[in-house]
């Protein structure tokens, strides 16, 4: 199976737009079922927008016809039109129409949220910013961080959609490594049993507070004759 660029996004217009099962769109999207489950109910990807897989030259209508008539069927990704189209080598830094330059935070931002694994010099690069600002959306440093709302590059006029995809790409084993870490770490450490608490405070210690505060009659006398 050949991997699938943006593979939630992609996985969103599916859920959107045909009858697949969340296995077959999990086997597609080389997803985990429950990834697409939470997708579907509105807990993972949260305000994504859906990525056409047609549209991009990676699944036809046919195909996924197939799979709506047959929950067994795995799809099959087809075979890119675009994806040995050379592109041009970039000279120097990109620029960016004046009108444009106020989109960048929101681009940072989205990269951010939904694709971590991308470095900070692929995103300066791509949509011509620094790393300085990049740090600023971060940290919610920016001065206009109560209105940034993330927005890809490619509905911003940033970038094109092949410069995205191959950005995305060239981190996809890192995200790949990044996921598998997180699975592997699981929750948080909970509170620690009662038990285990109460074994922690010496014995001695406890009888050493209550002796403490003991005090006898003949102690009283004995220092009152002293």
């Amino acid at each position: 199976m050949a991997e699938i660029l943006m593979p939630q996004a992609t996985a969103v217009w599916l859920i959107d737009n045909t009858t697949l099962s969340f296995d077959q769109i999990a086997s597609f999207c080389g997803l985990h079922h429950l990834q697409v489950k939470g997708i579907a109910d509105g807990d993972v990807a949260e305000n994504m927008r859906g990525v056409d897989p047609i549209a991009g030259g990676v699944l036809t209508r046919e195909e996924i016809r197939k799979g709506e008539e047959d929950p067994d069927y795995r799809l099959h990704v087809q075979e890119s039109k675009i994806a040995h189209i050379p592109q041009p080598p970039r000279k120097g830094a990109r620029y960016t129409p004046v009108v444009r330059r106020a989109d960048k935070p929101d681009a940072i931002a989205w990269f951010i949220r939904n694709h971590p694994e991308v470095a900070d010099p692929q995103i300066s690069k791509l949509i011509g910013t620094t790393k300085t600002t990049i740090n600023n959306v971060r940290n919610k440093e920016h001065w206009n961080s109560q209105n940034i709302k993330p927005v890809d590059p490619v509905t911003l006029g940033l970038c094109s959609q092949i410069e995205l995809d191959e950005v995305i790409a060239k981190a996809a084993s890192k995200r790949r490594k990044m996921e598998e870490e997180r699975a592997a770490s699981g929750e948080g450490p909970g509170l620690a049993p009662l038990e285990d608490t109460l074994a922690e405070t010496p014995p001695a210690a406890e009888e050493d507070e209550k002796g403490a505060g003991d005090v006898s009659a003949a102690d009283v006398f004995r220092n009152f004759e002293s």
